[in-house]
């Protein structure tokens, strides 16, 4: 990198909730689990889910983020949607889950389920 050139910036942002979340994950994952996967899969009443899942490889395409010597993995077919998306752990009384804050969603259905770039 010349003086000039700026660090590329991380594709995904991922929170301080998440990140300790997918670390508790991680603890009891099966055996050779490398990390976490993030990706997006067709379903829901708006075309397009969240997908998390244990990594148990690194493929050659994965983008691939450290944090905290945690291995996250982004699946290369989810890349253009996933880019610029923050992740975050939401829990409470009624449910918990892993929340996108994504900038490429041009909708969401109702339920927050499912979206639509």
């Amino acid at each position: 990198m010349n003086k000039l050139s700026k660090p590329r910036p991380e594709m995904i942002t991922i929170t301080s909730k998440a990140l300790a979340r997918i670390k508790a994950i991680l603890e009891k994952a099966p055996e050779n689990t490398l990390g976490v996967r993030f990706g997006v899969k067709t379903g829901g009443c708006s075309g397009m889910t969240y997908d998390v899942t244990y990594a148990s490889e690194e493929k050659a395409t994965d983008e691939k983020i450290i944090k905290e010597n945690i291995n996250i993995y982004i699946d290369a077919a989810a890349t253009m949607f996933l880019i610029g998306s923050e992740v975050d752990w939401n829990q409470d009384k009624l449910q918990s889950s892993f929340t996108f804050n994504n900038p490429n969603e041009s909708a969401r259905c109702g339920c927050g389920e499912s979206f639509t770039v």
